[in-house]
C-alpha cells in the first residue's frame, strides 16, 4: 500500500491555490506553491504551503519543474494554470498530473466544448457563425480562461463590429444568444476511485462592472456612455432551490458520460480519460427554471473558494469541513493508499 508521505501536492500561486493547498495540509500531505515574486507573500502569509518556488514569470515554469519531480509532486491544474501555461504546453508537463490533461483541449476551445455539451444533451445558448446573423441581444466571448475579461454585449450586426474595433487582432471568439436570467455555476466533484458524482457547491459571479452599474440612474448610464465589462472580481456563494438539485445531478451525469466518448491524441497515444476531479457547469436559469449551460470548466473553478471550509452541501455529506481543494487531496490520498494513483494522472 502506498503511503501520502512519499508525495507532495503543488500547484501554480493564483486562483485556488489557497483553497487547494489548505486542503492538502490538512489530508497530510507536504504541499509546494510555485508562484512569481509579487504573490509570494500571499502564500508566505497563510502558511498553507510547506515550500515556495518563486519564479520572475510563470514562463520559467520548466525551468524549475525537476525540483518538483525531485520530490514526486502532483500538479493540482486551475484556471491560471491553463491560462498562462495554455492546454498546449500543459501537454508537455512531466510532473505528475491530477486530472486528464487531454480534457483541457476540449475546455479551451468553445466550438469543441459546445460538441461536448450537445453531446451530453445540455440546453445551450444558440449561436451565431457570423454577425450578420445576429437577430437578438448576444455576448461575444473570447476563448480561453480569461475570467470575462474583454466579453461584450451587442444587439445588431452593426453594434458588433463597432465593439470589435476594440478588440484587434482576436479572432478566437464566440457570438452566443444573451439568455436574460440567473447565473448559477454549479461545482461538481466525480471520483474516479468510488465512481460517484458529488454536487459541492454553487456561486454567482460578482462582475465589474456590469454588476455595479445597475446603482447608476439609466439616465446617468446612458449620459456616461459606460460599456459593460464582465471582468471577473469576485464570488458570490448561493444555495438553490432543493427541488432543482435533481436537474444538476442529471447534467453532471452526461458530461461525465460523453466526456468518456472525447478522443484526441499525442505521439499516437490517447490522451483523454474522460472528465473526473472537479468540474463546473456554467449556467443562467431562465424563468422556467430551464438550465442554459453556456460553458464547462474542467477543473476546479475560483467559485470554490467562498467554501474553504466547506458548504451547506459538503456538510451534509461530510459533516466535516470539506472544501473542493480538500476533496481533491482526498481522492489522491485514497488513490495512493489502495495502489491506484495512475487512475487519478492524466
Amino acid at each position: 500500500m502506498g503511503q501520502i508521505s512519499d508525495y507532495a501536492i503543488a500547484t501554480l500561486g493564483s486562483h485556488t491555490a489557497l483553497q487547494i493547498l489548505k486542503g492538502a495540509k490538512d489530508e497530510g500531505f507536504k504541499t509546494i506553491c510555485v508562484c512569481q515574486k509579487d504573490q509570494a507573500r500571499v502564500y508566505e502569509s497563510y502558511g498553507v504551503a510547506d515550500e515556495l518556488i518563486v519564479i520572475d514569470s510563470y514562463d520559467q515554469y520548466f525551468g524549475v519543474e525537476h525540483r518538483l519531480l525531485d520530490q514526486k509532486a502532483i500538479m493540482i491544474p486551475h484556471g491560471s494554470f491553463v491560462s498562462y501555461l495554455g492546454w498546449e504546453r500543459v501537454q508537455d508537463i512531466e510532473v505528475m498530473h491530477y486530472g486528464s490533461k487531454g480534457i483541457l483541449e476540449w475546455e479551451s476551445d468553445r466550438v469543441k466544448e459546445r460538441e461536448w455539451l450537445k453531446a451530453a444533451g445540455l440546453k445551450l445558448p444558440r449561436i451565431f457563425k457570423t454577425p450578420e446573423e445576429i437577430d437578438c441581444p448576444v455576448i461575444i466571448k473570447f476563448h480561453g480562461a480569461k475570467g470575462g475579461k474583454g466579453y461584450f454585449i451587442a444587439n445588431t450586426t452593426e453594434e458588433f463590429y463597432e465593439r470589435i474595433k476594440d478588440y484587434p487582432g482576436e479572432e478566437g471568439y464566440v457570438i452566443q444568444e444573451y439568455i436574460v436570467g440567473v447565473p448559477i455555476y454549479s461545482h461538481f466533484f466525480y471520483s474516479p476511485i468510488n465512481d460517484e458524482l458529488e454536487i459541492m457547491s454553487f456561486d454567482k459571479r460578482y462582475e465589474s462592472n456590469a454588476d455595479s452599474i445597475g446603482r447608476i440612474a439609466s439616465k446617468d448610464q446612458l449620459d456616461a456612455n459606460i460599456r459593460t465589462s464582465y471582468t471577473i472580481t469576485g464570488n458570490i456563494p448561493i444555495v438553490i432551490r432543493e427541488s432543482l438539485l435533481p436537474k444538476v445531478f442529471e447534467m453532471g451525469d452526461n458530461v461525465i458520460r460523453e466526456s468518456r466518448k472525447l478522443t484526441n491524441f499525442k505521439d499516437g497515444k490517447p490522451l483523454t480519460k474522460g472528465l473526473y476531479g472537479s468540474f463546473c457547469l456554467e449556467a443562467i436559469v431562465d424563468p422556467e427554471l430551464n438550465f442554459n449551460v453556456f460553458e464547462i470548466s474542467a477543473r476546479i473553478v475560483a467559485g470554490t473558494n467562498p467554501y474553504t471550509n466547506g458548504s451547506p452541501y459538503t456538510w451534509l455529506r461530510y459533516n466535516e469541513p470539506m472544501s473542493t481543494g480538500r476533496r481533491i487531496a482526498r481522492d489522491i490520498k485514497q488513490a495512493i493508499e489502495s495502489d491506484r494513483l495512475e487512475e487519478v494522472l492524466g
